[in-house]
């Protein structure tokens, strides 16, 4: 899938590196990409040990046929052992997973991918390029969870990773599980069958409360600190415009059908105030343009006692659509008036390893990377408005060479983080009008 409008070129690095690395990676032979002949067991490495790596390993196990858990890998050696009671109490028999094979390195992800035919990325998100195009270099199946990445350059690295990954028929799945859900499938399609006709403005939401920021541990290294509150560092977590609004973004693509081209925002910490908040905004407000001049309003906001919602909208020519998540309720208004509850079984989170497993087994194709990465684009896009207060195109957030993950650096619990904290312990936050964009 790639956006409408967009020149061919757009989608191309713009350094070599990401094009060396494709190069290398095709170099490998196709025959080392499936799993053993004669054993239908397919076997699951988890890169990632926190609760949503946990959950997506139970539910990978949860899918028809053999399957056994062979390594995993995870930095934090408590939180690893804390996710292997977890994935054993409900698949003992699944769990194949000795100490030999229990990795706690920053560079042990190589070694736990080489164990298995396909592998859950589901560490914090600026690692996941580099994890997914390891994967691909040794040719395996991938269940990754969104966002893909966090800066521009690493969006370019996953693109790049799944151009080969197609060439070697290897199966890719993102965590979007609204994509998987079928009232919001039975949605969309009605959208594209016309049931609203154009659309001519849309408006996403991801306004609720946030996770604590965890305090630093005596002693504890930057490295360390940093990893362990994750979701308040921008270059490991995207923000929280790309960590978890991207749901409602990718939906606002889904619904268009396309990308949009530009963006223009703000943003801000009204109620983040302690150290322990790192870097990222509460709220976000960003208002997306497609190229017929169609408008999206986006809004995320992390601030408690506020109005929450969690929905998609979208008003059209000949009617509305509203996909309501809280109230679980998906309605279209006009002459082709539909109404429909979302039903409590439809997990979307155990829906989306249905096909990626089917796919493996049957070899079929599944390819969830490029919107996967496309959509992180979006929210990436989102998050340079808000940050710089500029008016961005989309063609040229796509291009940027501005890392915020240190590619290329084998790193350590020792290593020097990309950011670090002021003599008073403050971390540097983004200030509109001087923050660049690019």
């Amino acid at each position: 899938m790639s956006p409408k409008n967009f020149p061919a070129q757009s989608l191309s690095s713009s350094s070599s590196k990401p094009l060396a690395a494709a190069g290398a990676l095709a170099a490998l032979p196709v025959e080392r990409f499936a799993h053993a002949a004669g054993d239908d067991t397919v076997k699951i490495a988890m890169v990632g040990c926190g609760g949503r790596g946990t959950g997506a390993c139970v539910q990978a196990m949860n899918t028809p046929g053999a399957t056994k858990l062979v390594a995993m890998c995870d930095v934090d050696e408590d939180q690893l052992a804390k996710s292997l009671s977890v994935i054993r109490a409900q698949h003992r028999d699944k769990v194949d997973v000795p100490p030999d094979r229990q990795f706690t390195g920053f560079e042990d992800y190589k070694k736990a991918i080489a164990e298995a035919d396909v592998c859950i990325l589901a560490t914090s998100p600026g690692f996941r390029p580099i994890h997914f195009e390891e994967a691909v270099k040794q040719g395996k199946h991938v269940f990754m969870e969104k966002p893909v990445a966090t800066d521009a350059p690493g969006v370019r690295k996953i693109l790049e990773a799944a151009k080969i990954a197609k060439q070697k028929n290897l199966k890719v799945g993102v965590g979007m599980q609204r994509r998987h859900q079928p009232t919001y499938q039975e949605a969309i399609q009605r959208l594209h069958d016309g049931a609203i006709g154009d659309i001519v403005s849309m408006r996403v939401y991801w306004d609720g409360n946030a996770r604590a920021g965890k305090e630093r541990l005596p002693d504890e290294k930057e490295m360390h600190y940093q990893i362990r509150n994750w979701y308040y560092f921008t270059w490991l977590s995207g923000d929280h415009i790309v960590e978890q609004h991207i749901h409602n973004i990718d939906v606002m693509n889904w619904m268009k059908g396309e990308f949009p081209v530009r963006a223009q925002g703000m943003g801000g910490r009204q109620v983040r105030n302690k150290r322990i908040n790192g870097q990222i905004y509460d709220h976000h407000q960003v208002e997306y343009e497609f190229a017929d001049g169609s408008r999206c309003y986006s809004q995320c906001r992390q601030i408690r006692g506020c109005w929450t919602s969690v929905s998609e909208h979208a008003v059209g020519t000949k009617g509305t659509v509203d996909l309501v998540q809280q109230r679980k309720l998906f309605q279209i208004t006009g002459p082709n008036a539909w109404t429909k509850r979302l039903k409590k079984s439809e997990q979307g989170h155990q829906l989306e390893h249905y096909p990626l497993f089917k796919a493996i087994r049957e070899n079929n194709h599944h390819m969830e990377a490029e919107y996967g990465a496309l959509s992180t684009m979006t929210a990436i896009l989102g998050r340079m408005a808000t940050y710089s207060g500029k008016k961005i195109e989309f063609k040229d957030a796509l291009a940027s060479k501005l890392e915020l993950v240190p590619y290329g650096k084998e790193l350590t619990m020792d290593s020097t983080p990309p950011v670090l904290p002021d003599a008073d312990g403050w971390y540097p936050i983004a200030v509109p009008g001087k923050t660049v964009a690019l």
